[in-house]
């Protein structure tokens, strides 16, 4: 455990490095799904989740080490917790994007690490200090900023279901967060399988709520393959090696640029339409984010 530690302590751009990387690539995440959007969301998510198990399969078994077995408690809780974090956070995501704009359903996904941020102040503080509570107040203003015109043109209506899918999506994806800093689990030698465990969870489910649908096209294929490969397989072993540096909550930091980064690729691609209020939405988020995150 020492000779883990001071590696980690020797090389601490390794740490930057990894979520630099796996935010770059959360940041494509609405530019596929609207490349693959023939597909169902819980189909989508199913086959992306199977892809990113098989990409991860390599590069997971060669750090995999011996011994070190998991409790019958954290054995059910990192073989089928993680998993359904997974499926909620990725399932949820992509239903959002269906019900509704793209843009408007990542920044509000996106808004996790603020999720991130609270819980792991809490645990440690056993409190929130002003500036974290002030910072969550204002990143969550910008989320407020998209969502205020529907409520002001109709009340709770048009969107209003896929805005709450994308904030269980951001819920899931802070508890996966948390549950990536704890060192015992080493989720990261296990990213194959729960990622397969996770893909079987959607899969049921969208044969339950979704049906049977026809083969997929090649390109739908194709963006599917690159989701599960990119940003639920480099990027989740990236950020498991992230949130184990000892500066993980610095380095969690670089997840605040992802809403903007993910608006700027979909604008970038002609996908969505440029509005003053998603660029203001993301400053706010950013700003809220790193306020918090003093």
């Amino acid at each position: 455990m020492q000779l883990h530690t001071s590696r980690l302590i020797r090389a601490p751009w390794l740490g930057g490095s990894a979520a630099a990387l796996a935010v770059v690539l959360w940041a494509l995440v609405p530019l596929l799904v609207a490349q693959a959007g023939e597909l169902p969301p819980l189909r989508l998510s199913a086959q992306a989740l199977l892809a990113g198990a098989l990409g991860t399969l390599p590069m997971a078994r060669r750090g995999q080490r011996r011994g070190a077995r998991l409790s019958r408690g954290h054995g059910v809780v990192v073989h089928a917790g993680v998993p359904l974090l997974m499926a909620g956070a990725v399932g949820a995501c992509f239903a959002s994007f269906s019900l509704a704009p793209p843009a408007e359903a990542a920044l509000l996904t996106y808004t996790w690490p603020v999720l991130f941020l609270l819980a792991s102040r809490w645990l440690a503080l056993g409190r929130l200090p002003l500036a974290t509570l002030g910072g969550a107040l204002l990143a969550f203003s910008g989320a407020a900023l998209l969502v205020a015109p529907q409520v002001l043109a109709g009340g709770f209506s048009g969107a209003w279901g896929g805005y709450g899918l994308a904030l269980v999506a951001a819920l899931c994806w802070a508890l996966y967060s948390l549950a990536c800093q704890v060192p015992g689990w080493r989720l990261g030698e296990r990213m194959p399988h729960l990622l397969l465990t996770a893909s079987v969870m959607t899969g049921v489910a969208s044969l339950v709520l979704e049906g049977v649908s026809e083969l997929p096209s090649p390109p739908a294929l194709l963006a599917t393959a690159a989701l599960g490969l990119g940003p639920y397989g480099i990027a989740m072993l990236a950020w498991d090696r992230a949130m184990r540096d000892p500066q993980a909550r610095r380095v969690g930091n670089l997840a605040h640029a992802v809403p903007v980064l993910a608006t700027l690729f979909l604008v970038l691609a002609g996908i969505t339409t440029p509005d003053w209020r998603l660029p203001v939405a993301a400053v706010l988020v950013l700003a809220g984010s790193m306020t918090a995150s003093r």
